[in-house]
């Protein structure tokens, strides 16, 4: 996939060879296809403003922003032209769809999202004015076309293959936290991977700071009661009781993650000391009012939604002590511009995380002050999107190496067809790359806040 720059981009007067007139004469199919594809290559020539575009499929090559030497020069193949009617229709979303069925080939994922970043205003600004024109007219075959291919039933199927262990257990380090480390200086920062190369335990450290860092946070202490909305795999509680000394109450609506979690506690000899209960955190019992010294929550909230925001944070101000009690949730969020309670379908919410919602800092702290009547002190906002990436990186690296098709299919019997394996593979590639290049550029942030009691004191004050 690669090929000389040219000297200069496809006019978009080349375009106009693909009329509506010359195209009466095309199939349905066809015509809707030649339709999509001459409207987005129209977009392109204005769209892309930052870096270069090679687009490559069976009717030529065609070249978008301006080459430089060191540019980000993406290399796009369009192996199955359907690809142009997802784009139209679905944006990102068909992009997303495009890779994980093969519809497409890049040179690097990370330099696609890089340039969608990059020129997003220009692409949502012209896309959108096209998609105007044209989706009335092509709407009533589209489902003709994609509805009910094969391809269209293998999206539908990879959707849903994510709760098995042996998944996570393939690219998650060793205390399997699925959410973002922390790096410092003994793993070489957060480049660190890039400027000297990842070592062995490196990610293994980063999670183990995280964990350690929340619960200085919380300000745990021996024999404090923790209660954890969202278990994971158990992490977080095993160090909170064996480090610090903690008696930890932890829910999820997981029961694959709930046997595996108990499994762990077990080997750890801190059963106990650990409950994990199959428990939405709306139906916690009334023994748990007042009972617990600190609450932590690590990247759960974005699947609370906003309409629930105040709930969530009624239960923990219900949960925790009046005096001498700490918050402290973590989650990825959009950033103020971004955010909205209303957020449209997109690949995370449509292949990862349905139904979920990225709450705002700013939303989250003022749910938490109406919902507690003033009983909850802000103490501290941390961002961590910066230690994101990497830790991303880091995960594709181990699925790469550990991931294999006996491993899944064991859990997944369907995904012993080839090709659903493959997309169902991609798709995770796909996620580790969306969200690197989220992160990178500030699209997504990554808030961690902690909460006090009105009249308990600043951390580290006499």
């Amino acid at each position: 996939m690669s090929s000389a720059p040219p000297c200069g981009p496809l006019s978009s007067k080349a375009l106009k060879s693909s009329s509506l007139f010359s195209l009466s004469t095309l199939s349905p199919r066809s015509w809707v296809i030649s339709l999509a594809r001459s409207s987005i290559l129209s977009v392109l020539d204005d769209a892309i403003t930052i870096g270069h575009l090679t687009i490559s499929d069976s009717e030529g090559t065609h070249y978008y922003g301006k080459y430089q030497k060191g540019c980000n020069d993406v290399h796009l193949r369009v192996v199955h032209d359907n690809f142009w009617l997802r784009i139209l229709l679905s944006g990102d979303l068909g992009f997303s769809e495009a890779y994980m069925i093969g519809d497409i080939e890049v040179s690097d994922l990370k330099s696609v999202m890089k340039l969608w970043l990059d020129n997003q205003s220009g692409m949502k600004d012209t896309l959108s004015s096209i998609v105007a024109r044209v989706s009335s007219a092509i709407s009533g075959v589209y489902n003709g076309i994609l509805g009910q291919t094969r391809s269209q039933a293998r999206l539908n199927a990879i959707a849903s293959y994510d709760q098995s262990n042996e998944l996570f257990k393939a690219f998650l380090s060793k205390e399997m936290m699925y959410s973002c480390a922390l790096w410092d200086t003994p793993e070489g920062g957060v480049r660190g991977d890039l400027v000297t190369g990842p070592t062995p335990g490196d990610l293994e450290a980063a999670q183990r700071r995280k964990i350690h860092h929340v619960l200085r946070k919380a300000r745990v202490k021996p024999g404090h009661r923790i209660l954890e909305f969202g278990s994971g795999w158990g992490g977080l509680a095993i160090e909170a009781a064996r480090s610090f000394g903690a008696e930890v109450d932890t829910l999820t609506l997981s029961v694959e993650q709930k046997t595996l979690a108990e499994e762990r506690i077990r080997a750890a000899g801190l059963e106990s000391r650990i409950r994990v209960h199959l428990l939405d955190y709306r139906e916690i019992p009334a023994e748990f009012e007042k009972a617990f010294d600190a609450f932590v929550s690590i990247e759960m909230l974005e699947h609370v939604g906003s309409k629930h925001y105040n709930t969530y944070f009624k239960l923990v101000d219900f949960a925790l002590k009046s005096d001498g009690a700490t918050a402290v949730v973590s989650a990825s969020t959009f950033p103020e511009s971004r955010y909205t309670g209303f957020q449209a379908e997109d690949f995370m919410r449509r292949y990862m995380w349905p139904n979920s919602c990225l709450p705002s800092a700013t939303a989250l702290i003022a749910a938490a002050q109406s919902a507690s009547q003033g009983r909850f002190t802000l103490e501290g906002v941390e961002n961590h999107a910066a230690h994101y990436p990497r830790t991303l990186r880091e995960w594709g690296r181990r699925l790469e190496k550990n991931l294999t098709q006996d491993l899944i299919s064991k859990d997944y019997p369907a995904l012993k067809d080839r090709a659903d394996y493959e997309a169902f593979k991609r798709k995770w590639q796909y996620l580790f790359a969306y969200a690197g290049a989220g992160f990178a550029k500030g699209y997504i942030t990554c808030h961690m806040l902690t909460f006090i009691r009105q009249n308990d004191t600043p951390e580290h004050c006499d």
